[in-house]
C-alpha cells in the first residue's frame, strides 16, 4: 500500500517537528513548509494527499494559501488555529478548509481527523468514479441526473440535483452558505446567498419532509451539512 503524504504548513518549529515525528511512527510520509509561501508552492507542486495548516503564518496567511489552492486543488486541509472563536471556524471553513483545530489540541484527535478525511476522500473519489452516490437510503446517479429513495424516483430541478451531489460529495462536512455560492452557483452569481436556504427547503420538502428523515441539517451560525 502507497504510503499517504502529508504537507505540515507550521512556522513553530517545535509544533511542526513534533507533527512530523507522530506522523511519520502511524506510517505517513511528511513535508514541512515554515511559511505561507513555501507551503502554497509545495502544496501546489507536490503530490500530497492532506495538508496541515497553520492559520498565523509569515509571508503569507494560512486564510490566503488555502483560497489560493482552492483555485486548483481540493486536497484535504485540516487548519490549526491559537484562536477559539466562532467567527475563524467560519472563516476557515468559508475559504474551503475541511476541517478545523484549535491549540493546544491532543495529537490523538489530530490522527482520528485524518485517519476520517483520508478515508471520506476517498470513498468520494471511488463513488465519484462509479457516477454514483448513496447516503443511506437515498442514492444519486450523476450519469443521468436520477435520484431515488429505496429505490422511488425524485424529481429535482437541474440545481436542486447539482445542490444534493455537492453535499453528498462533502458528506460530514459543514459547508457555508458562501462555498455552496461558489461551488454551485459559481463566481458569476452576485445574487444574495439566501438563495442556499430557499433551495435548502425545497431539498427538504423533496426529501426530508416526505420521506420523514433528517438528511439536511441546519449548523447555527455557519451552513448546512449531510451526515452518514
Amino acid at each position: 500500500m502507497d504510503k499517504k503524504k502529508i504537507l505540515i504548513v507550521e512556522d513553530e518549529q517545535k509544533i511542526a517537528r513534533f507533527l512530523e515525528l507522530e506522523l511519520k511512527y502511524e506510517g505517513y510520509e511528511v513535508d514541512i513548509a515554515n511559511n505561507g509561501r513555501d507551503g502554497l508552492e509545495k502544496g501546489k507542486a507536490e503530490d500530497v494527499d492532506l495538508i496541515i495548516l497553520d492559520l498565523m503564518l509569515p509571508g503569507l496567511s494560512g486564510i490566503e494559501v488555502c483560497r489560493r489552492l482552492r483555485q486548483t486543488s481540493e486536497v484535504p486541509i485540516i487548519m490549526l488555529t491559537a484562536k477559539d472563536d466562532i467567527s475563524d471556524k467560519v472563516t476557515g471553513l468559508d475559504i474551503g478548509a475541511d476541517d478545523y483545530m484549535t491549540k493546544p489540541f491532543a495529537v490523538e484527535e489530530l490522527l482520528a481527523r485524518i485517519r476520517v478525511l483520508l478515508k471520506r476522500t476517498k470513498s468520494n473519489k471511488d463513488r465519484t468514479d462509479l457516477g454514483t452516490l448513496e447516503i443511506g437510503r437515498l442514492k444519486l446517479c450523476k450519469n443521468n441526473y436520477k435520484v431515488e429513495f429505496d429505490g422511488e424516483l425524485i424529481e429535482l430541478t437541474k440545481k436542486e440535483f447539482e445542490l444534493l451531489e455537492f453535499m453528498m460529495l462533502n458528506k460530514n462536512i459543514v459547508l457555508t452558505r458562501e462555498k455552496i455560492l461558489d461551488k454551485v452557483w459559481g463566481y458569476d452569481y452576485f445574487g444574495d446567498t439566501n438563495i442556499i436556504d430557499v433551495y435548502i427547503r425545497y431539498l427538504r420538502s423533496k426529501i426530508d419532509q416526505k420521506y420523514n428523515i433528517n438528511l439536511i441539517e441546519t449548523v447555527r451560525g455557519v451552513g448546512y451539512i449531510i451526515r452518514d
